[in-house]
């Protein structure tokens, strides 16, 4: 017993001893069972934020200077925490902060409000430990350094760099807080993971779009700014434009947002490109189960043109995350991707061959021909890169599927993204199919296994083309830090 005493007494003087360091810095109002104030210095880079995958929700607004500069849902640690994720302290700018805190779940395990273990947990610093804690993160697939991540997004190559925007969640391993994550590589197979790109604003989350080098300024923003357009996603979902004149490290949001709206619930997923053809942009969004066409001399003033999709294809699901290209043979591919409605259930990208003339798109097989870009059930949202050399159309999938992706075993993150892909036509029986082959930069990597692979093996298929090859390797159980 006399031990026993001594261990409570410590782990006491423990746990006051980091609610008296981090009184500070913060100063706690308790307003309610539920809700509490903080208010606070920043005096360092971040905010670790501890996690507890098990509790419900919190809410949190960010106060500065009396006007909310952010909003979190987070899990927000009551007893032990899981894992922490950072706040950048530094996007606010010095000063105090107030942080208005909301728990919305049943916390009578845990005591009062004032006894949630957040309130000595948090703390500042200015590093934060990104070293990997997942068995299961893989080798050759690019993966969010923490955080939940699904759909690519605004993928662009430019000066020798590749750039991967995709939708992220920088405060837990479940979607919510929607962002632009970032990241960059030189060989699309190593990548480096960049500062938070796009930060949600009063127009809402920031879900899913593309962007595009303005080499001509045609839109004003300077000579080969890099110009975003996603989809502000809030009580409605309309399309904004962001802008980097850094190579597109950091971006800024256009005055005149929001450039395209409509009254249909499911309108997102701007993917813009340069018509050569017509020296004009074109714009293609995904529109409940239809896609509609735009163009445009400025990437701000759009005009409607025509719409793709009744009686096409699969329509078991939303059509979202579209793409559009032109083939070396003339011929144009415009991807759809659906959910639910999957070959084998739940999310998967479906394809179009045909025409594209600036105006309207015309499909060149029978309406009740679905072709589908990979059977697995681990593809979806694929999109391209734009600009990428030697004319080549790469390809990266989000490599999960809406029926489980936020139960997969990981906590540090959640998801990966396919291995890139080159796309391509080839003409089978009188069709045109799109050829996916793993880029070149990907067969390079295999040639040099990384440490722990146990083995890799060559499969020969032909489901639609003969002497097709599928390349698959074993992934190894743990691995370094990505």
């Amino acid at each position: 017993m006399k031990k026993l005493s001594i261990l409570l007494a410590a782990l006491l003087m423990s746990t006051g001893s980091l609610l008296a360091q981090n009184q500070q810095w913060f100063s706690r109002h308790i307003l309610s069972d539920k809700h509490a104030m903080v208010s606070m210095k920043a005096q360092k880079h971040y905010l670790l934020l501890p996690v507890e995958e098990k509790e419900a929700e919190s809410k949190i607004r960010v106060i500065k200077d009396g006007v909310v500069v952010d909003n979190i849902n987070i899990k927000l640690a009551t007893g032990k925490a899981d894992y922490y994720v950072p706040l950048d302290l530094t996007r606010f700018g010095k000063g105090g902060l107030l942080l208005d805190l909301t728990f919305t779940g049943s916390y009578r395990t845990v005591g009062n409000i004032e006894d949630y273990n957040c309130w000595k947990l948090m703390k500042q610093s200015d590093t934060f430990d990104t070293t990997n804690r997942e068995q299961w993160r893989p080798v050759y697939h690019h993966t969010p350094t923490w955080g939940w991540m699904n759909d690519p997004n605004g993928m662009f190559y430019k000066d020798g760099v590749w750039h991967l925007y995709y939708q992220h969640n920088a405060y837990g391993s479940i979607w919510g807080n929607i962002s632009w994550g970032h990241s960059t590589s030189t060989d699309l197979m190593h990548w480096k993971s960049q500062p938070e790109a796009i930060w949600p604003d009063a127009l809402g989350m920031v879900f899913s779009g593309s962007a595009v080098v303005d080499t001509a300024n045609t839109a004003g923003f300077g000579k080969n700014a890099v110009v975003a357009m996603f989809t502000s996603a809030d009580a409605n979902q309309t399309q904004s434009l962001a802008y980097s004149k850094d190579g597109g490290t950091t971006f800024k949001r256009y005055e005149g947002n929001p450039t395209v709206t409509s009254n249909v619930p499911d309108f997102r997923d701007p993917r813009m490109l340069w018509n050569d053809d017509t020296k004009e942009w074109n714009l293609v969004l995904a529109a409940g189960q239809q896609m509609d066409f735009y163009s445009s001399k400025d990437l701000k003033n759009w005009k409607f043109e025509s719409s793709f999709g009744e009686g096409y294809g699969c329509h078991k699901g939303v059509w979202e995350c579209p793409d559009l290209m032109k083939m070396d043979n003339g011929k144009w591919v415009l991807v759809c991707n659906i959910n639910p409605g999957g070959p084998y259930g739940g999310s998967a990208t479906q394809y179009f061959v045909g025409q594209w003339d600036g105006h309207k798109f015309t499909c060149e097989s029978k309406p009740e021909e679905t072709k589908w870009m990979d059977y697995g059930k681990d593809h979806y949202a694929t999109v391209t890169f734009s600009g990428a050399p030697n004319g080549r159309h790469v390809a990266l999938a989000w490599m999960s599927n809406w029926q489980y992706a936020a139960v997969v075993p990981t906590l540090q993150y959640r998801s990966a993204n396919s291995i890139p892909r080159d796309l391509s036509l080839f003409n089978e029986g009188g069709e045109d199919y799109v050829s996916v082959k793993p880029s070149p930069e990907v067969l390079k990597a295999f040639n040099k296994p990384a440490a722990g692979i146990s083995e890799a093996c060559m499969v020969e298929v032909s489901r639609l083309r003969p002497n097709a090859t599928i390349l698959c390797v074993t992934t190894p159980v743990s691995r370094a830090s990505p």
